[in-house]
């Protein structure tokens, strides 16, 4: 399973432009985008949106993966963090389900 910034490397790459290229295009600099790349700096949703446009990605898909190395990223080091994620997944059942 690939990393989100290992999506967006593999698209970029894929597309053949290079990293400065692309750091020009969402007005960052290449460092930055670098990290965002590595795992070593999390992108903001905007710019998730924005990779996604500019490298005609699945704009849904990219999300679904930037979220859920924000997921990751928050609970990997708990102790309980397989457990609080379950109850996540249900808590949000129930909520969407109120909401209906």
């Amino acid at each position: 399973m690939k990393t989100t910034g290992e999506i967006i490397r593999g698209k970029r790459q894929s597309k053949g432009l290079l990293l400065r290229e692309l750091a020009a295009k969402l007005k960052v600099d290449s460092a930055v985008l670098s990290k965002i790349e590595r795992g070593e700096r999390k992108a903001k949703k905007e710019q998730i949106i924005q990779i996604a446009e500019i490298l005609e990605m699945n704009k849904r898909e990219l999300i679904v993966a930037w979220l859920s190395d924000k997921i990751i990223h928050q609970i990997s080091d708990e102790e309980f963090g397989n457990e609080a994620l379950k109850l996540t997944v249900q808590k949000v059942k129930h909520f969407k389900n109120k909401k209906l």
